[in-house]
């Protein structure tokens, strides 16, 4: 009579069961840095459409004073001009822009506009979105230390695929319909750099 192997102790069975417990480890450990580059993949995928970094409001406003202005504007002017809109404002530089404009910079990236001649002023204000430049800032590899933290989760992205591979046997797995998933998968990224 030839011993028999019980069915937990078959080498599908060892190699399902890690596989199971490798891509469930690395899945919880990896989940928010997968949120982090799919939350910033799709809004870089879109720079186009909006900023993902700032948020920009632009609004007119008629400066108080005298105009028009019979003099230069130097920088004290200035300062008092970009003081009126946005007492938060840290002036950086100035310039004129034609013969009757100036545009104020401020620390940041705002900017306001002012017209000499009658006082009015348009101001385009930016602002940092907090939450998602953050991520964007991570997905562009700010620092050696997260690029080598980045190396190993693309290492862990590949064991988690891997894995999920062989987890499941059957018709469902590599030999049904996840194999036909998989070719579909593969061909996708293929169709669109033959046809782009």
């Amino acid at each position: 009579m030839q011993p028999t192997t019980a069915p937990n102790n078959k080498p599908g069975t060892r190699l399902r069961r890690w596989a199971r417990i490798i891509h469930r480890d690395l899945s919880y450990f990896f989940a928010g840095v997968v949120i982090i580059y799919a939350v910033s993949g799709i809004v870089l995928n879109h720079k186009r459409d909006f900023n993902s970094d700032y948020s920009i409001r632009r609004s007119e406003v008629q400066l108080p004073g005298t105009f028009p202005q019979s003099q230069e504007v130097d920088s004290q002017t200035a300062r008092e001009m970009l003081r009126a809109v946005d007492p938060d404002a840290r002036y950086a530089k100035h310039y004129a822009s034609g013969e009757d404009r100036i545009k104020i910079f401020v620390a940041g990236g705002s900017i306001l506009e002012v017209e000499l001649q009658s006082g009015k002023a348009v101001y385009e204000k930016l602002t940092r979105r907090p939450i998602i430049s953050s991520m964007n800032r991570l997905h562009y590899n700010p620092n050696r230390w997260w690029t080598r933290f980045s190396d190993v989760f693309a290492v862990s992205l590949l064991l988690i695929t891997l894995t999920g591979l062989v987890m499941v046997p059957g018709r469902n797995g590599l030999k049904g319909r996840g194999g036909i998933e998989l070719a579909a998968g593969i061909a996708i990224p293929i169709l669109f750099l033959l046809l782009l």
